[in-house]
């Protein structure tokens, strides 16, 4: 089978794509300065691009699989397929103004619109029908106005960067996230398909791991039916008889979030010795 030739994102979201890949199992060093990792997999090659880039580069057919938000997708209108969303590095894409631009002023002048998503910004721009000038930036888009725009259309996790900067948001444009997408080419392979089904698998697991934990405790006879009614788990719990027939040892997995209120409720309901453990894959 030909190598499956992965795109990995440049810049901030790299981090977090190559950690999925690492509690999958499979190792990404990145040398400094390098573009081309040393993967530990033999039939996995990847390569590091700017996200703005990936989703054209596996249209083209040159690579199989690759990692970026789907707001640069959306941006370069690329005809690829969504295999998964992470749900890294959530983002809005946003049109903001200086707070000193009012609704009014909006439709009576002509705005200077700074952007790097110059295509979703032209869509949204004729979609208000106001009278506008895009000026594509390359970062730091923030820094515009009010001196050279009179708007920005931007990406933005929290909006506090956008406040600090004196902008009000007045419209959401879009939501984005990384996500995992694959060329047409490669999915009608059914080698490469099979494999980028295995990967979407693997990174599933780590996900749905990444939310739960393991909860293990003893409970006695008397009160195993009590506890066992009373607590949940992804499918039924696993039970075991202790050793001198002096009850049961339980095992559950649960979300992460539930185990504030599910420990006292445990201890109510006659656990004890209850230990708490980190899950590393998931198989729903």
């Amino acid at each position: 089978m030909d190598k499956l030739k992965i795109l990995l994102p440049k810049g901030r979201i790299y981090d977090n794509v190559s950690s999925l890949f690492a509690e999958a199992g499979i190792s990404i060093y990145l040398p400094e300065r390098a573009y081309r990792p040393t993967v530990n997999q033999d039939d996995l090659e990847a390569k590091v691009m700017k996200p703005q880039n990936i989703g054209k580069l596996l249209e083209l057919g040159a690579h199989d699989v690759g990692f970026t938000g789907n707001d640069w997708i959306q941006e370069t209108n690329a005809d690829v397929v969504e295999i998964l969303d992470l749900g890294f590095d959530k983002v809005r894409i946003v049109a903001a103004v200086p707070n000193e631009i009012d609704d009014k002023m909006l439709r009576s002048k002509r705005m200077i619109v700074a952007t790097e998503y110059v295509n979703n910004a032209e869509v949204w721009l004729k979609a208000q029908k106001l009278n506008y000038l895009i000026v594509r930036t390359y970062g730091a888009t923030e820094v515009f106005p009010p001196d050279d725009a009179d708007m920005i259309i931007d990406n933005t996790a929290t909006g506090r960067t956008l406040q600090e900067n004196g902008l009000r948001i007045i419209d959401t444009i879009m939501e984005s996230s990384t996500r995992m997408f694959a060329s047409k080419e490669a999915l009608a392979n059914p080698d490469k398909a099979k494999k980028i089904q295995e990967l979407k698998m693997l990174f599933e697991a780590v996900l749905a791991a990444r939310s739960r934990v393991m909860l293990e405790m003893n409970v006695s006879k008397a009160r195993f039916a009590g506890l066992v009614s009373g607590i949940p788990s992804m499918k039924s719990p696993t039970v075991a008889p202790l050793y001198g027939d002096d009850g049961y040892a339980v095992k559950i997995v649960v979300k992460k979030s539930e185990v504030p209120t599910l420990m006292p409720k445990l201890k109510t309901l006659g656990a004890t010795d209850i230990i708490e453990y980190e899950l590393r894959k998931v198989m729903m």
